[in-house]
């Protein structure tokens, strides 16, 4: 039995907890500063607010934030569980108490570009702002998993990335179960890179279920045209990947995660409204209250390819898609899909 330390009981964090109690691990989950009830609730009754789902009934214990170091006190292994608007708090709070035996695993997708439009992953911004001389092996999942079906058991395929195959494989046997399927990579770059992506191309792509109902929500649902923005998107998100020095295979990772992000959840929600015809001042303030990492994935990622293109290295014609998002979301475009710039001629 290992003890499994997981700081932020978001969804799909709070999820893990079933594959991991499922192998006999014991589960410490903390809240941040933002799950106060969400932890006294399940405290309470086991149940996750959220998640919408009572939790494992025995091998979990519940922590409020002041108590996270006793919640790491002989852990094993500790788990990054926040949203992508949670990073820069675990990487000022928490990096710097956690002990250096013991390896992280982040289950956040995203990432950040720099000043200069570089973009880097999750894992090298939390190696960047380790306090000096600290070592510790940042880890992080990949691929298409929703948190809810994971609670159902529903069979998922995932990746753990990392520096050390050694440590992706004990890692690996912590959470494995009959439903929970794990791939191992060290090619962090380009999992990352893939998988971030998808919260951005998905909006794209749900665009089209919006231009399709209409208004008022009352037309039918296509398929044509959101399978030409999936398949723009693998285009361009393909290119991004090669761009990055990403191995190609990582691009089933950002496949399935894509598939999975447009049937469901809060990026198609954002996508569909602004596909109605709701400006984007108006469908964020319908979402008020709902994280929505996609909106800033997709201006990091349109940040990074603007800056390549600035300095020679790509076309923007090259990435009509992702360009036409960052115009809805940061320059008040209508939609608009650039349908004529997705053809192409192959001699």
């Amino acid at each position: 039995m290992s003890i499994i330390t997981i700081i932020g009981a978001g969804q799909m964090a709070s999820a893990l907890s079933f594959p991991a109690t499922g192998n006999n691990n014991k589960v410490r989950l903390v809240g941040t500063p933002l799950d106060r009830n969400i932890i006294d609730t399940a405290k309470d009754t086991g149940f996750h607010s959220t998640l919408k789902r009572q939790l494992p009934k025995t091998g979990i214990e519940y922590y409020q934030i002041e108590d996270v170091n006793k919640a790491l006190d002989g852990a094993d292994v500790a788990i990054c569980g926040v949203s992508s608007f949670g990073v820069d708090w675990f990487a000022d709070n928490i990096l710097p108490i956690i002990p250096e035996d013991i390896p992280l695993l982040s289950i956040t997708k995203g990432m950040i570009t720099k000043e200069d439009g570089e973009m880097i992953n999750y894992p090298q911004y939390f190696l960047s702002k380790l306090p000096c001389n600290k070592k510790l092996s940042i880890n992080a999942v990949g691929g298409p998993c929703t948190s809810y079906e994971l609670a159902d058991k529903d069979n998922s395929e995932v990746v753990f990335c990392g520096e050390d195959i050694n440590i992706l494989r004990n890692l690996k046997s912590l959470f494995e179960t009959s439903y929970y399927h794990i791939s191992l990579s060290t090619d962090i770059v380009g999992v990352e890179c893939a998988v971030a992506l998808k919260n951005a191309y998905a909006l794209g792509v749900s665009l089209a279920i919006g231009l399709a109902i209409g208004p008022d929500g009352s037309g039918k649902e296509h398929y044509n045209s959101q399978a030409a923005l999936f398949g723009q998107s693998i285009k361009e998100a393909k290119h991004i990947l090669k761009l990055v020095g990403a191995g190609e295979e990582n691009i089933i990772y950002f496949g399935g995660d894509l598939y999975v992000t447009v049937f469901g959840g809060r990026t198609r929600r954002i996508g569909t409204l602004l596909g109605q015809g709701f400006s984007f001042d108006e469908a964020m303030e319908q979402l008020k209250g709902v994280t929505l990492e996609s909106i800033i994935i997709a201006s990091r990622a349109a940040k990074h390819i603007r800056s390549l293109a600035y300095k020679g290295i790509v076309k923007l014609s090259d990435f009509p898609m992702i360009i036409h998002i960052d115009d809805i979301i940061n320059s008040g475009a209508s939609v608009d899909i650039p349908w004529k710039a997705f053809e192409s001629e192959k001699i």
